[in-house]
């Protein structure tokens, strides 16, 4: 039932952003703007929308920390899905949630890439990247035009609720996460990981260190 829900997540996800997000009422500006975002040319651009446009890209950085663990021992590699989500966010992240079977067990030495992620520095480094986006996005920005670009902007729309949905998710992989260490999920240390997009951070950022041979997941 739980591999379900996510496909009808994905699925209800799909069809709003595609049939009840509002009309986008001027594809050209719209191109023009992702254009502008992903060249660097942010002169006159709400700092809202370039906050949240970057952190669309630190967010599949996040996810990676978990993905690529998890997709060890899966039936579906978890790569093409991680790499996705730079591209389509929480659109490629459901359908692998869908298809992952839950409570599998780990063994054997991790890769260069799965080493990466676990170093507490990466969880550092992306919480830098993602505190000076939020702050200088948040200082700066022009809410009244945001708001006036959620109502009327297609793209803007199904971004904003994407980041959403992917900081709603975080703290359900720092759950797997914990389970994989053979940590009791609820233990109220962890209980941090609640908070938003932060408590994420803060968990890659002090994890316990990975045992490669891996354990038992602890029935849920």
């Amino acid at each position: 039932m739980r591999q379900w829900w996510w496909w009808l997540v994905w699925l209800g996800f799909s069809l709003y952003a595609f049939f009840g997000a509002p009309p986008d009422r001027d594809p050209e500006a719209t191109l023009d703007l992702i254009g502008r975002l992903l060249r660097g040319e942010l002169a006159g651009i709400n700092p809202l929308v370039v906050a949240e446009f970057y952190l669309m890209g630190v967010l599949p950085l996040i996810y990676w920390c978990f993905l690529f663990p998890d997709g060890k021992n899966q039936r579906v590699w978890a790569w093409p899905f991680a790499l996705g989500m730079m591209g389509v966010g929480a659109f490629a992240l459901l359908p692998y949630m869908g298809l992952r079977q839950v409570g599998q067990r780990f063994s054997g030495s991790l890769s260069l890439v799965e080493r990466w992620g676990q170093s507490p520095w990466v969880g550092r480094i992306l919480t830098v990247m993602t505190m000076a986006l939020l702050v200088w996005g948040i200082r700066h920005g022009d809410w009244a035009d945001f708001g006036m670009l959620w109502r009327h902007n297609r793209f803007i729309h199904v971004m904003t609720l994407d980041f959403g949905l992917l900081c709603g998710l975080l703290p359900y992989w720092v759950g797997e996460d914990l389970s994989w260490r053979g940590i009791p999920v609820e233990d109220r240390v962890w209980g941090f990981r609640w908070i938003p997009l932060l408590g994420a951070l803060a968990y890659l950022s002090a994890r316990p260190p990975w045992k490669p041979q891996g354990e038992p997941v602890p029935g849920k």
